[in-house]
């Protein structure tokens, strides 16, 4: 971690931090007066229908969108007041994985892991990387991980959807942030792929102790791999609880109160 960021991290500090957040896109409302904290350690589901705002919510967390009111705390900084520089520096620390897994199809699957370095890396030193693959134990023990070490060189557009997923996985392993967001991580996989790639996102932060905070639209995988459970509707928190005290009823609100 950077210098900078770590004196800032201790045990009462939020990992993240919304207060009173509003997000416009146009005259549409995606998020609105949004006040959350996620601490060090939590996995956190966001559910509710589409456009219920958990998307836009995923991209506040990691700064690629500054709320239009409120205030977006990471790290014990806001976001809206750093320096570009210093932005980077706590974005290097918040790693996402999207449901589009944002690959390079037909690279190696060595050089899309090693993406994961660049935030620290040269623009010499990735480039040679492309020539002559660098790092490449800590590339083999990130696949390793996430249960496909052998498919170390082979062509990215060559893997199943599913494998695509480990590798988007393996990338932000590297990257070695202090929290892992997940933006619809499974919503192209079947039901087998899926169970696998919640099982190994969960491991992952029981393994490591990073922060997980990933958006879902399926409750059963919230309530099986995660601790806390928010539903988000019509750009509103309307529950924020344990996910052992989910009960029907909320979840019948959350999906059918308009209907």
């Amino acid at each position: 971690m950077d210098s900078n960021l770590s004196g800032e991290m201790n045990s009462s500090l939020p990992i993240f931090e919304l207060k009173n957040v509003t997000q416009q896109f146009g005259s549409f409302q995606s998020l609105v007066d949004i006040n959350l904290q996620i601490q060090a350690g939590d996995r956190v589901a966001l559910v509710g229908s589409s456009g219920a705002g958990k998307s836009t919510l995923i991209s506040l967390l990691n700064g690629t969108l500054l709320p239009t009111q409120g205030e977006v705390w990471v790290l014990g900084r806001n976001l809206a007041q750093l320096r570009p520089k210093l932005l980077r520096q706590v974005q290097r620390q918040i790693g996402t994985v999207y449901q589009q897994f944002h690959l390079v199809d037909n690279l190696r699957v060595i050089h899309n892991v090693n993406a994961g370095h660049l935030g620290r890396w040269s623009f010499l030193k990735a480039a040679a990387s492309l020539m002559v693959p660098m790092d490449v134990e800590t590339a083999f023990k990130a696949l390793a991980q996430v249960g496909i070490p052998e498919k170390l060189y082979e062509r990215t557009d060559k893997l199943s959807g599913g494998q695509q997923q480990r590798v988007a996985i393996a990338r932000v392993l590297v990257q070695n942030p202090t929290a892992i967001l997940a933006d619809e991580p499974i919503s192209s996989l079947d039901p087998e792929r899926s169970r696998e790639i919640m099982d190994i996102l969960r491991q992952l932060s029981q393994d490591t102790g990073k922060t997980l905070v990933t958006s879902l639209h399926a409750i059963e995988f919230a309530r099986s791999h995660y601790q806390r459970i928010i539903g988000l509707r019509q750009g509103r928190i309307l529950f924020n609880t344990p996910a052992e005290a989910l009960s029907d009823s909320m979840i019948e609100e959350l999906y059918h109160l308009s209907r």
